[in-house]
């Protein structure tokens, strides 16, 4: 038995939850996979999985054994990709997911200067603001907005946004400027589908203090750049990242509001699988975006 090559197939299963999945994703057959982690189960004398015919479940062997294992497999990659670190160049498909405003605004352009420089490298992208399971999915990279509280992603930070409140000068005619956050919960605020509390803004004074409002208004999207399109039209006031609000506070369409009351900035993010070989494709384009990404400070605001 190859015990490395057991390993590899067993920390599948286990990630994806399935010998069929696994044995997809690896290229080898569904008993050849399920005969590997028999094997590697009868080297180590202890089950590894729960087997049931509708879910697999890892013993608390197996639990034990999965995270030495990544971790084995990931140094071995790490010391693979050291070696040959001088003569590998980035080249193949890179699968990314990306949030649609900033995909669109910011991620296409720098992608279009990447393959100039890089015409061996493709791009395959699926832009959503819906969260989506890099491993599962079969992505290898995903540029994210606020910071990833998977413990099976590595996140690094390329850049940072701040998320501003805004409103047209029309809606501030009609109904004022709110002068701090309190003040919010009597304006009709514009609230976004994927925050993790849809109907809370956060805030903070000067003394460092958390200022949450409970804001409520006429509508409720999926999408930031159809929000600061509403605030445009003086609807209410919107609540979303400079790179989507820069260009329509810059050109005067919108205000930004209780900027003494800011949040801190939010980290942009390219994040990965932690336990899987960092191809050069993947290492060179977030070391473009991070030297790219650092020079944008406030997104045109």
């Amino acid at each position: 038995m190859d015990r490395f090559a057991a390993m590899n197939v067993f920390v599948k299963v286990a990630e994806l939850g399935s010998f069929a999945r696994a044995a997809e994703r690896l290229g080898i057959s569904t008993s050849a996979c399920s005969r590997q982690v028999a094997d590697l189960e009868a080297h180590l004398d202890t089950r590894l999985l729960n087997r049931t015919t509708r879910r697999l479940s890892l013993t608390e062997s197996g639990q034990a054994f999965l995270e030495r294992a990544q971790q084995v497999l990931a140094d071995l990659a790490d010391a693979e990709r050291v070696a040959s670190s001088g003569r590998e160049r980035p080249r193949g498909t890179l699968r990314l997911t990306c949030a649609i405003q900033f995909g669109v605004r910011h991620l296409a352009p720098a992608i279009g200067d990447f393959v100039a420089r890089h015409p061996e490298v493709r791009f395959d992208v699926s832009l959503s603001d819906r969260m989506v399971d890099l491993v599962e999915d079969g992505f290898d990279l995903a540029i994210r907005i606020g910071e990833s509280r998977s413990q099976n992603l590595i996140a690094r930070r390329i850049g940072e946004t701040r998320v501003i409140p805004c409103a047209a000068p029309a809606y501030l005619a009609r109904h004022g400027a709110p002068k701090r956050p309190e003040d919010l919960a009597g304006h009709a605020c514009l609230t976004y589908e994927y925050l993790p509390a849809r109907h809370t803004w956060r805030f903070r004074d000067r003394k460092g203090g958390d200022r949450p409002v409970r804001v409520s208004g006429p509508v409720h999207a999926n999408n930031g750049e159809f929000l600061a399109a509403v605030a445009v039209a003086g609807a209410g006031i919107s609540m979303e990242p400079d790179f989507i609000n820069g260009p329509d506070v810059k050109a005067g369409r919108l205000v930004p509001l209780l900027r003494e009351f800011e949040p801190p900035a939010t980290g942009i993010y390219a994040v990965y699988p932690s336990r899987r070989h960092l191809s050069a494709k993947v290492r060179v384009f977030v070391d473009f975006l991070a030297d790219r990404f650092a020079r944008e400070r406030h997104w045109g605001l």
